[in-house]
């Protein structure tokens, strides 16, 4: 064997060894996107892979068993076979928040749903909130910007005594000054209002024929036409918060004479009777104040509020409870417009006994001096809960609610207690 066979052999086998150790080596694997946290908003939060926008996703389920009317006074009671005394409800809740950091300011997306299950079964969907948010603007459905404080109980069946009025359309713009103090001005759906009479009484209690249809509960409210304009002054510091709010709302009146009132009924109760807006409507207007305290020298968690408004014209504003069951305005017999007056006053302390057992108690006294003779309504609410958080995330708790109304009809005072049990587990 000569030197050129010897060197020819030895290159075929290093390239034999060299192709069977590179079969062996692993293959790269393609570059993975991995979801990373963004601690740039709280926690929660993840980067939207691909982009600079973070997403927090949550939700939560609630589970109520509830008892109606345990004093036999408030209309529905455990007194009548048909009544409906106790049920049990069921909810679930989901929310969506985006958050990205502009040259313009904070980019935010919020939406949040939820659908609940009572006793009859089925279920509804109710968008509860759904805006946009850049910088100081915000449009779209979030909390009315008259709204301050709206109790420290749950409130779950009968209303504290507040303008609690969940969520609103609306456009809004808030302007911050610097430690804690800021500004905002809201154009908002005029959906927080209650019912417009005639001398005092709602139409479809006198069985009033439109048309020569009968129709019942007549609420002579006309269309939309101007849209609630909402303002507050606001600041947010350790100690806790406090704001100062006002609203306009427009009163109008839809029109209604003795032709379009009908015959029989009609004409017996409302004899000659001409409503008649002309397409003139009145300024209803409500104003507040509030603060809340944080008592940590108390305990971690402790807290005391207070809240005080007045109204005419705008009822809801004073009480979400009043919202299209009493009356904004009436008209009188000679058909003018005369607005309503609504005041209010309440508070309430949450306490932490330790770290996952607390206690709350809301007090509210709210009076309306309805127009035209209409009844005068005077509320007085008291509800106070136990609970318990074992794990984070997680509550149970127990809640009794009361209010009694007192009237100057003969007949109409009614004294609500309700009892409420409740587990509620969020994430």
């Amino acid at each position: 064997m000569n030197i050129k066979s010897i060197l020819l052999g030895a290159s075929a086998a290093a390239l034999a060894a060299t192709g069977a150790q590179a079969a062996d080596l692993p293959v790269a694997p393609e570059p993975v996107d991995y979801v990373r946290v963004c601690d740039a908003f709280g926690t929660g939060f993840f980067y939207i892979p691909g982009t600079e926008t973070c997403l927090k996703i949550g939700g939560g389920v609630r589970v109520e068993f509830r008892a109606f009317d345990m004093l036999q006074d408030g209309g529905s009671a455990w007194d009548a076979r048909t009544d409906t005394s106790t049920g049990i409800r069921a909810r679930g809740y989901l929310n969506f928040d985006s958050r990205t950091n502009t040259e313009y300011g904070l980019l935010r997306t919020y939406v949040a749903a939820w659908s609940t299950t009572d006793n009859a079964g089925g279920s509804d969907f109710y968008l509860d909130e759904a805006f946009i948010q850049l910088g100081g603007f915000v449009a779209g459905r979030t909390a009315s910007y008259f709204q301050f404080y709206t109790g420290n109980n749950w409130g779950s069946v009968l209303d504290q005594g507040f303008a609690d009025f969940g969520e609103t359309n609306l456009f809004a713009y808030t302007a911050q000054f610097g430690n804690g103090f800021s500004a905002s001005a809201s154009v908002e759906v005029a959906n927080k209002r209650g019912q417009i009479f005639y001398n005092g009484a709602q139409l479809g209690t006198q069985t009033v024929a439109l048309s020569g249809t009968a129709a019942a509960a007549i609420d002579g409210y006309g269309g939309h036409k101007i849209p609630d304009f909402v303002a507050n002054l606001r600041v947010d510091q350790g100690w806790g918060s406090a704001q100062l709010m006002g609203a306009l709302h427009h009163v109008y009146g839809r029109s209604l004479n003795a032709a379009t009132m009908g015959t029989g009924t009609a004409a017996t109760n409302f004899p000659g009777a001409i409503v008649s807006t002309n397409g003139k409507g009145k300024l209803g207007w409500a104003i507040g104040a509030g603060a809340t305290f944080n008592l940590p020298m108390i305990a971690p968690g402790d807290n005391v509020s207070i809240q005080a408004s007045y109204s005419q014209g705008a009822i809801g504003y004073v009480s979400s409870a009043w919202d299209g069951v009493f009356s904004d305005a009436s008209y009188n017999a000679a058909g003018a417009l005369k607005l309503s007056s609504a005041w209010g006053i309440g508070g309430g302390f949450t306490h932490f006994w330790t770290p996952a057992i607390s206690s709350a108690l809301t007090v509210s006294y709210n009076s309306l001096d309805q127009a035209a003779g209409g009844a005068d309504i005077r509320d007085l609410n008291v509800q106070g809960n136990l609970i318990w958080r074992p794990v984070s995330g997680l509550y149970v708790g127990a809640e009794l609610e009361y209010r009694n109304r007192n009237t100057n009809v003969v007949g109409a005072d009614s004294d609500d207690l309700v009892g409420i049990f409740r587990v509620q587990r969020t994430f």
